[in-house]
């Protein structure tokens, strides 16, 4: 046993085929729950309709006996990236535009195979910063695009997913889009260029109203002796923006602006400001 959730213990496993997987397996004391068993193989079916090099492969989906439902996914290399930037964070830049187009990619694959993945956040990828390749884990409470909107609907002060990571629209009883994944990418790529999250809150509760009333902290005001290119903040604080129609076009349109900008700010003149952000920009 490498782990265990509410609802489902997770093993490494060797596969006849395909050799170590991820072995995931529905908790006994839940076995006889319809609602839980629907819910786990919702999770399987998602994560086996999207095919991407970033997105970890479902290989086996099963019922070894009445009630022992199982998910066999690709064993990914590395650690979480939420261990990873804790240990690590502020990341070069070069590290980070690395590491959000490559969830972008995973998540807008997703999207094209009608999937809201909904819980978007560092503890959902692994990360093998040898190789740095990223593997999204984790469709537990995605969503599909063409779901009946009132199902993805949640009344005012209810959501689904990670509140530091979740767009205000959930909190709020809006329609959810593949907006929302857009959002929580770019708290992401926040917390991956600074550190920290954009808002400061203390409790779950000042938290909450902070995302649905207040502005994210401007990226060049993260931390002090931080400074970022204009662009890069730019491109950042869109992704954070309160309203949906506020944000790029799609997830890969983020995750392009964001490296457009890095190219930008190493194309000028090493001097002034930007001389000061020479070891920042070619850490990597």
């Amino acid at each position: 046993m490498i782990g265990e959730g509410g609802t489902s213990a997770v093993y490494r496993a060797t596969h006849p085929q395909h050799g170590a997987v991820a072995l995931k397996v529905l908790r006994e004391k839940l076995r006889d729950d319809k609602t839980a068993i629907t819910r786990f193989l919702r999770e399987a079916n998602y994560g086996a309709r999207v095919t991407h090099p970033n997105v970890v492969r479902t290989i086996e989906i099963g019922e070894a006996r009445p009630g022992l439902h199982f998910l066999a996914i690709e064993w990914a290399t590395g650690e979480l990236l939420e261990r990873y930037a804790k240990r690590h964070a502020p990341l070069p830049i070069d590290e980070v535009v690395e590491i959000i187009s490559q969830i972008a990619g995973a998540v807008q694959a997703a999207h094209a195979a009608g999937i809201i993945h909904r819980d978007l956040k560092p503890d959902n990828v692994m990360y093998d910063p040898v190789s740095h390749r990223v593997k999204l884990l984790d469709f537990g409470i995605a969503a599909d695009t063409d779901m009946v909107a009132e199902d993805r609907l949640t009344r005012a002060g209810f959501f689904v997913g990670t509140l530091m990571y979740v767009a205000p629209e959930a909190l709020s009883g809006e329609l959810v889009t593949p907006a929302a994944d857009q959002y929580s990418l770019a708290t992401i790529a926040y917390l991956l260029l600074t550190g920290s999250l954009p808002f400061t809150a203390k409790s779950q509760r000042e938290m909450f109203t902070q995302l649905l009333t207040q502005p994210p902290i401007p990226l060049n005001k993260a931390r002090p002796g931080l400074t970022f290119p204009l662009k890069l903040e730019e491109v950042v604080m869109k992704g954070l923006a309160k309203q949906p129609a506020g944000r790029f076009s799609d997830v890969s349109a983020f995750a392009d602006a964001l490296r457009a900008a890095v190219a930008e700010a190493k194309s000028l003149p090493k001097s002034g400001l930007l001389a000061r952000m020479k070891g920042m920009l070619g850490k990597s």
